[in-house]
This record gives C-alpha cells, structure tokens and sequence, in this order.
C-alpha cells in the first residue's frame, strides 16, 4: 500500500482550510466545541492553535452535525477512557500504522511517548514488526488491536485475556479506541492531510 502522503509539508489537502470568519453558524458551532473542550489543552494540537482548524476537525466541518458527533465521540474516547493514557495511544498508534496514516502517527507517536511508551515499541510498529520487549498490558493491548484490524475480528484466546485483565468495559473501550482512529484515518488520508513543514512521512511504506 503507498503513502497517501506525497511530501512532507506540502499542503495537497483536498479540503482546503476555513478561515474562521468564514465558518457557517453550523461550523463555527463544532469549531467553539472544539477548542473548549480538552483537545485545547494538548499542546501543539490544532485546536490549542488560533487560525483554521485543522487535521481531521477541517474535514468534519464539512458536515457539522455528523462532525460534532464524531468530534464529542472522539473526545471521550480519548480523554475518558478506562484504559490507561499509554495503552489508549498504544492502540492509536497501531491503528495509524495499519492504515499508513502519517498525520495520525506523527500527532499520536509523541503522545504515546509522553505518556511513557518505550520508544523501540513505537520504532518496532512503525516498520511493521511485532514488538520484542513489552509489558503484559502492552502485550494485550498490542496483539488484541493487530489482530482485530488485520482478522476482522479477535480469537477466543484474545478475548479472554482482554476481558481478564481490562474488563468489559475495557474490551468495549479497546474496541471503540481501534475503531474511531480507523475513521479519523481514513478521512486524513482521503483528505491527503500534510505534514508539517519539514516534516519526512514517519511512516515506511508497507509491503502487501
């Protein structure tokens, strides 16, 4: 599968950004949803940024009432849920490596970091291996994720040891967090999101 990313910082998005005076009531209603709530305080995210929203948010605009479900949806997924801030990124970061996402993983890497994964985990994912050396939770969180986006689903084995050490609850978390960061993948990449400039696609091209 090819990078959906032709160049680093080269802005070929195909949803051009919306100056916020341009904002129709309907999208300066999900853009003032945004930058209220918790994203704001992540440093360096586009909604702690004054200007155009960007990432995936520039795409939601499109549609505001489907992109203030998705944005509150991704909001608690991210910030609310069971799942400790390092396992949560760990599965974000998974899934950006699955769908070749390089805006997902160049925004959610650094956060996976900070939140104390060990860089050879994120390194191994990244060029496509399983990692060596991880903990049991990373280990769960790891193999449920690859297996449920490569199978389509996860084997009894898998399930059992999801639910015996995270919980329904957990599972259904897992579940959500691997799927809502598909859908924020996907409208990156048919966006064609760029890169910051002078930013190189972190991201190798992964063989069929």
């Amino acid at each position: 599968m090819s990078s959906p990313h032709t160049g680093a910082g080269a802005d070929k998005r195909r949803f051009k950004l919306i100056p916020p005076e341009e904002l129709t009531p309907e999208q300066k209603k999900v853009a003032d949803a945004i930058r209220s709530g918790p994203r704001a305080a992540v440093k360096n995210s586009s909604a702690a940024r004054p200007g155009p929203l960007g990432g995936p948010f520039n795409v939601w605009l499109r549609s505001p009432s489907v992109g203030n479900i998705i944005q509150s949806l991704g909001a608690e997924i991210r910030f609310c849920s069971s799942l400790p801030s390092k396992l949560n990124e760990l599965a974000i970061i998974v899934t950006a490596r699955h769908w070749t996402c390089q805006y997902e993983w160049f925004a959610h890497h650094r956060l996976a970091l900070e939140a104390g994964l060990d860089p050879a985990i994120g390194e191994d994912i990244a060029q496509g291996r399983r990692p060596a050396k991880m903990d049991a939770d990373e280990t769960i969180v790891y193999s449920f994720s690859r297996e449920l986006h490569e199978t389509q689903g996860v084997s009894d084995a898998t399930f059992k040891a999801a639910v015996g050490r995270f919980g329904e609850r957990g599972v259904v978390d897992l579940i959500a967090v691997n799927g809502f960061y598909g859908l924020v993948s996907m409208a990156l990449n048919v966006d064609r999101t760029p890169l910051p400039e002078g930013v190189k696609p972190p991201l190798p091209t992964r063989r069929q």
